[in-house]
């Protein structure tokens, strides 16, 4: 018997598409597959030394457990998962042990994903464009390799009604608050479009994988092509402020290999900025990247004027 027939038979409000709905329908090579390219993925950030990146990604793949599984399934009870039973030819929701398990590994694989994509593409690392080939292609191929497996038999689902309108509030307020800083700093403005841009490919990418390969389920009123555009504009785009301070934070005392920057200011997105500090003698040092050169204030004279 075909699994998703018995979805469209026993949970046809999972599929009407009544509203923004995010459903996975895969199987266990997915996620066995997609655990190992996240493992090789970590170790090329290591082989490479971009332990910036590989610190990021793993702190997206933590707060995507806590939001995940604290927030959606614990606290909202708005995620849910289905595992497909053979013997009794039907779906049986998961034990707590198996969301957990799913929830982590879901969590882990897009937090740790998604947070490369924007870490790399913010810190306009040298390797971002071999990186975000490596992930997108990657997203894209995995459900056709994963079906030498089997028929989907997970199933997991989402509502996202409680909680979608007061995201896009805070993702207002966010970039709102960004703008100001950069008219205040008088940056160019066309940065926050870039980073609204990079906040949106994200989850697009991903989402549009999902959706032509079956992962999403396809809908013919509209609502999966919904859900692929609200989510790619609202939920990884949120972070994208925090994740653009963040770097500026970090960058002024750590490069990529985490070596420290003395005297360092954050790199500006469009190019590093000089750096001028007044020193106690009264002299003013200017420095770009590892140069420096030291200009007294008054040419040698002292502190009365004379030689």
């Amino acid at each position: 018997m075909n699994a998703l027939l018995v979805v469209t038979r026993d949970l046809p409000e999972w599929l009407m598409y009544d509203s923004i709905s995010p459903t996975r329908q895969l199987n266990l090579l997915y996620i066995i597959l997609d655990s190992i390219f996240i493992v090789a993925l970590l170790a090329f950030f290591i082989w490479k030394k971009r332990y910036r990146t590989l610190i990021f990604a793993l702190l997206g793949g933590v707060i995507y457990v806590i939001v995940d599984y604290c927030g959606f399934y614990l606290a909202s009870h708005s995620r849910e998962i289905y595992i497909w039973s053979e013997e009794l030819m039907e779906w049986q929701e998961a034990s707590g042990g198996q969301y957990f398990w799913i929830l982590f590994w879901m969590s882990m694989s897009y937090g740790i994903t998604n947070f490369a994509f924007m870490w790399v593409c913010v810190t306009r690392d040298k390797l971002w464009k071999y990186i975000l080939f490596f992930i997108v292609v990657w997203w894209l191929m995995i459900p056709s390799i994963s079906e030498i497996g089997s028929d989907a038999t997970i199933l997991t689902y989402r509502s996202t009604g409680a909680y979608h309108s007061w995201m896009a509030v805070a993702l207002i307020v966010c970039y709102f608050a960004l703008a100001v800083y950069f008219v205040i700093k008088k940056k160019p403005i066309r940065e926050i479009l870039i980073l609204f841009v990079i906040g949106f490919a994200v989850q697009f990418c991903w989402e549009f994988a999902m959706l032509i390969n079956g992962i999403r389920p396809m809908s013919w009123d509209g609502m999966s092509l919904k859900t692929l555009l609200v989510d790619s504009l609202i939920e990884t785009n949120l972070g994208m402020p925090a994740v653009w301070v963040i770097f500026m934070v970090w960058d002024h005392f750590m490069d990529e290999a985490l070596k420290r920057r003395p005297g360092r200011l954050p790199v500006d997105l469009e190019a590093e900025q000089l750096v001028t500090e007044m020193n106690a003698d009264g002299s003013v040092t200017i420095a770009s990247d590892d140069t420096a050169a030291v200009l007294s204030d008054d040419a040698g004279n002292d502190g009365d004027g004379q030689n």
